[in-house]
C-alpha cells in the first residue's frame, strides 16, 4: 500500500487532525536506517523526532530511525558493499546514481519519485574564517594567495568537497576565461590545502577544534552551526559566486522490499516536504526548497549569492564526475600529496 501523494503538501498540524491518513500496517514496530553525509547529523536528529511522533499519531506504528554519517562518496560505497540503508540522503545526486550503476539498488528514475528533483532542501558553499578575518578573505581568488591555508575535504570521498571544487573551478573559468585557466587556479588552491579529511565534518573539526587553516570551505549550514557553537571565534564570508548544492534523497528499493519497509521509508522522505519538515530544514540552516512559508521565514539568514547549478556549468553530475573526480580526472592531475 502506498502513501497518499498529498502527504507532502499538508502541514503536520492538519495531519494530526485527521486531514491525512498514513497507511495502516499490521506490524507495530519498524526500524529504518538513514545513510547520510556528514553535516546532516543535527538536521536528522530533529527531523526524526518529528516524523516518529506524527507517524505514531496516525498509524500507531512505532518507528525507530538509525543514522549513519560520513563522507558522501564513502557512504555510497558502504551501501553498495552491503550497508542496509532504507533511505539514502546523500550530498549529491551522483553518489545516489552510483547505487544504480554499481549495485542496481534502486531504479534509474529515482529523482522523479519525489518533488523538486528529489531535493527537499538546498545549500551552497561559503567560507568560514577566523574572527575579524585576519587574512582579508573576500572571494575565491583570495584562496590562492601565498600564506593562506585552506581547509577542505577530499573530493574522492566527500560530496561537499566536490561542490567546493566545482564552485572554485567555475569562478575561475568565468573570471579567467577558460577551463585551462580554471585548472591552474584550482591547482594553486589545493597547493594551499595542508590536509584532506574524508568528510565535511572532519574538516570542520580540523579547522575549529584543531585550529588549522585560515579559511574553511564549508556547506552553508555547516558554517552557521560552527558560528552558533563557537560564537565570535568565526565569521562567515559569502563569495561573489557559488554553486547551488542540491542534496538528493531516495528510497533504496532493494533494501526496503527485502525488509518490508517501503511504505514507512517513503513516508519518511515525503515528510521532508511537509511544512514541518521544511521548517526543520530552515531551522538547521538548510534552504527550504518547496514551502513558501519556510522559504520566506528563513530568507534573512541566508546571504544573497549569485548561484549556478551543476547542470548549467558542468552538464550534470555524470559528466562532472568523469571529467573531474574519476581516476585520472582533473583532481588527480592537479593534486600532489605532500
Amino acid at each position: 500500500m502506498t502513501v497518499r501523494r498529498d502527504f507532502i503538501k499538508i502541514p503536520v498540524a492538519a495531519a494530526l487532525l485527521g486531514a491525512l491518513a498514513f497507511p495502516a500496517f499490521a506490524q507495530q514496530k519498524v526500524e529504518l536506517l538513514n545513510v547520510s553525509y556528514d553535516p546532516t547529523r543535527e538536521l536528522y536528529v530533529e527531523f526524526n523526532q518529528a516524523f516518529i511522533k506524527a507517524y505514531k499519531a496516525k498509524t500507531g506504528v512505532d518507528v525507530t530511525i538509525k543514522q549513519s554519517h560520513g563522507g558522501s562518496g564513502k557512504q555510497a560505497r558502504s551501501i553498495i558493499d552491503g550497508l542496509e540503508a532504507d533511505v539514502a540522503t546523500l550530498a549529491l545526486a551522483g553518489d545516489t546514481d552510483a547505487l544504480v550503476k554499481n549495485g542496481n539498488l534502486l531504479s534509474a528514475d529515482w529523482q522523479k519519485k519525489l518533488p523538486h528533483n528529489a531535493s527537499p532542501y538546498t545549500s551552497t558553499i561559503v567560507f568560514a574564517v577566523r574572527q575579524g578575518n585576519p587574512k582579508g578573505i573576500k572571494d575565491w581568488d583570495d584562496l590562492i594567495k601565498p600564506g593562506v591555508s585552506v581547509i577542505t575535504p577530499n573530493p574522492k570521498t566527500s560530496g561537499g568537497a566536490r561542490w567546493n571544487y566545482l564552485a572554485a573551478w567555475e569562478f575561475a573559468k568565468r573570471k579567467y576565461g577558460s577551463d585551462a585557466k580554471a585548472k591552474e587556479f584550482v591547482a594553486k588552491l589545493y597547493g594551499n590545502v595542508p590536509i584532506l579529511d574524508t568528510g565535511a565534518r572532519g574538516s570542520t573539526i580540523t579547522f575549529a577544534q584543531r585550529a588549522q587553516g585560515d579559511v574553511l570551505l564549508a556547506w552553508e549550514n555547516e558554517a552557521f552551526l560552527l558560528e552558533k557553537e563557537f560564537g565570535a571565534k568565526f565569521d562567515i564570508v559569502a563569495p561573489s559566486l557559488s554553486i547551488l548544492a542540491e542534496p538528493a534523497v531516495a528510497v533504496v528499493d532493494k533494501v526496503v522490499d527485502r525488509k518490508g519497509t517501503r511504505a514507512v521509508a517513503t513516508a519518511y522522505l515525503e515528510y521532508l516536504y511537509s511544512e514541518e519538515g521544511q521548517d526543520i530544514a530552515g531551522k538547521n540552516f538548510y534552504r527550504p526548497a518547496v514551502s513558501k512559508k519556510a522559504i520566506d521565514k528563513y530568507a534573512r539568514q541566508f546571504a544573497k549569492v549569485n548561484l549556478f547549478t551543476i547542470d548549467q556549468a558542468f552538464g550534470g553530475w555524470a559528466k562532472a564526475d568523469k571529467e573531474h573526480f574519476a581516476d585520472g580526472g582533473s583532481f588527480d592531475q592537479i593534486y600532489t600529496r605532500k
